[in-house]
């Protein structure tokens, strides 16, 4: 009888990354391609269909910690870090959604600057998540963890400017002020998952060293 093949946790790890990247590309070009947000509905469709193959990945990570003896590191971590890569899907994936549930009229000049970071995040927490199986060893891996943070902190000043300019700017549409804060706040908070999913993997180099 052949012996079961051992669920690879990394190779789902760097699925998530992936996914993410993918989320990320299209929340771009649904920016760069908007007209009105009745035309939005088949692009929700796509964003759902990449959440979605993220979240059985997740499931399938969540069903082999859980039956697993010996996993390759902490089953909290693993946990963690699984739940960490979920998140910043699901906030890509709520963003393009409120794009249409607000009704756009019109995007934002300032949402494809976000979008391109949050792709340049998603990007480089791919590359680090590709280095992440040799983290016992390796020396390029904590460098890469670093451009996740230096990315977020890219969004962060963007987030700051953005704010500032949508109520020096639109101080007289309440309407606009409430769906852009809104929506800033939630590409604010997808690099900041970014982030916190690097920051898991640095705390695990250290458990381990």
């Amino acid at each position: 009888m052949s012996l079961k093949q051992k669920f690879n946790y990394f190779d789902a790890f760097e699925k998530q990354a992936d996914l993410a990247c993918q989320e990320a590309e299209l929340l771009i070009e649904i920016i760069e391609n908007f007209t009105t947000s009745d035309t939005l509905l088949p692009d929700i469709e796509r964003a759902h269909e990449i959440e979605h193959a993220a979240d059985k990945v997740c499931h399938s990570i969540f069903q082999a910690v859980s039956v697993d003896f010996i996993t390759p590191i902490d089953r909290e971590d693993i946990i963690s870090l699984t739940q960490s890569m979920d998140d910043i899907l699901d906030y890509m994936e709520a963003t393009i959604q409120r794009f249409y549930m607000f009704n756009l009229a019109s995007m934002h000049p300032r949402a494809i600057d976000f979008a391109r970071l949050l792709l340049k995040s998603c990007e480089a927490l791919k590359v680090a998540m590709g280095e992440f199986r040799n983290f016992k060893n390796s020396k390029k891996l904590p460098a890469l963890i670093v451009k996740v943070g230096d990315a977020e902190e890219e969004v962060d000043s963007l987030f700051f400017t953005a704010m500032h300019g949508l109520y020096k700017e639109s101080r007289e549409d309440a309407l606009d002020i409430f769906i852009w804060d809104k929506l800033f706040q939630r590409m604010e908070n997808t690099a900041d998952t970014c982030e916190r999913a690097s920051d898991i993997m640095d705390s695990i180099i250290m458990k381990y060293a």
